[in-house]
């Protein structure tokens, strides 16, 4: 038995005000060629399929495209949902689209009444092999207090006679006291107690494809994983490999796990330097200008439109950040006290804010003056 594992596609995402469903389409169609040229029996997506509950529609005729291309080919689709889809968006049609050989798990409540995982069960030269499909929940649907409570309480009470066994789930899974690296982007996880479930639970398991955390990643000694997201979501993943799990099951207890790296239509970068040196012809030709980036400028003197500038030459600009701010710890947004302030006082904390230095004697007479001309032309009735 052979079998991808990805996760955590989030279909629809933007970065800053950029779409990706262009970098999206790029991994898909990625996934679609890993699964031909290895002969693979099936495709897991172990959630998070969609980035929002209510994807756009471009988000989910993305996703058609993708299960019409591996259904078509025979490939088996063993798909649920995660923290940030819609169970019964993800699962609508289900029980037709399994004669078609996709198997959608959205909710507990899609497969039976006494709320159990749903089981899909495929054969090899060895015999079966289980492969348990156990979405998000919350831990209140089975009358749990905690996720791990949960998990557990599902997991003890399914028989499974097959001797080989899989179980695909999203949850924030720990191993005793360590817990998994996270990135930027996981706006959703919940790093407390309630939240986390025993890598242990899962011992009976031969492999665990999880779903929730985009750093790629093995949870304990045991083969229980994280495939991470197929392309970087935050500049805190600019220097993760993103990468497929090809798992090859032969007889019981014989599993082999392989990375297969994916390649970026747009590689997120993170660049340092003054503004005029960036955006040298020699600097923008030693990597690809189209990479969505974040550039930390260290020019003193004030710019003009820098991230104007910036967008002339690198036209995926995301983010743009002045060291001498970050060095006085200014870098977050300003807070200014209003009440009774004149409009001297207030340009002058904006002005330290953001500069991270006083306001020099004669910016602040020119601002007077500029503020005084502005009262009169009211008074006036000019403005």
């Amino acid at each position: 038995m052979k079998f991808l594992h990805t996760g955590d596609l989030h279909l629809g995402k933007t970065l800053n005000e950029f779409s990706l469903l262009a970098d999206q389409e790029f991994f898909l169609e990625q996934i679609i060629t890993m699964a031909k040229e290895n002969a693979v029996d099936a495709v897991i997506l172990a959630g998070d399929i969609y980035d929002r509950s209510i994807p756009s529609t471009d988000a989910v005729l993305l996703l058609d495209r993708f299960l019409v291309a591996l259904t078509s080919a025979k490939i088996k689709v063993l798909m649920i949902s995660g923290n940030h889809d819609s169970a019964e968006r993800v699962s609508f049609a289900g029980n037709i689209l399994e004669k078609q050989g996709l198997f959608i798990a959205g909710s507990l409540e899609d497969f039976t009444e006494c709320k159990k995982p749903k089981c899909v069960r495929l054969e090899d030269a060895y015999g079966e092999v289980a492969f348990v499909l156990l979405p998000f929940i919350r831990p209140a649907t089975v009358g749990a207090q905690t996720s791990r409570e949960a998990v557990q309480l599902l997991l003890e009470g399914m028989e499974l006679p097959c001797e080989r066994k899989v179980l695909v789930t999203h949850f924030f899974v720990t191993d005793g006291d360590r817990l998994p690296e996270l990135s930027d982007s996981e706006t959703s996880v919940h790093v407390g107690g309630l939240d986390q479930v025993e890598a242990a639970l899962f011992a009976d398991f031969d492999y665990t494809a999880l779903g929730h955390i985009h750093k790629p990643q093995q949870i304990g000694s045991k083969p229980v994983y994280y495939a991470g997201t197929p392309m970087k979501y935050s500049f805190s993943e600019v220097h993760q490999t993103k990468s497929i799990q090809l798992i090859t099951m032969e007889e019981k207890g014989k599993v082999t796990v392989q990375k297969i790296p994916f390649k970026l239509h747009h590689d997120l970068r993170k660049i340092k330097g003054k503004l005029e040196e960036l955006i040298s012809p020699e600097i923008v030709a030693a990597g690809n200008n189209q990479d969505f980036l974040q550039v930390m400028l260290t020019d003193e003197e004030e710019l003009i439109d820098p991230m104007g500038t910036l967008r002339s030459v690198y036209p995926n600009v995301c983010q743009i950040f002045y060291e001498k701010n970050e060095m006085t710890g200014t870098l977050g947004e300003p807070t200014l006290s209003v009440r009774n302030a004149s409009i001297l006082e207030l340009f002058e904390e904006f002005y330290l804010s953001v500069r991270g230095s006083e306001l020099p004697r004669e910016r602040a007479l020119l601002v007077e003056l500029l503020a005084k001309e502005a009262q009169e032309l009211q008074e006036g009735g000019s403005l």
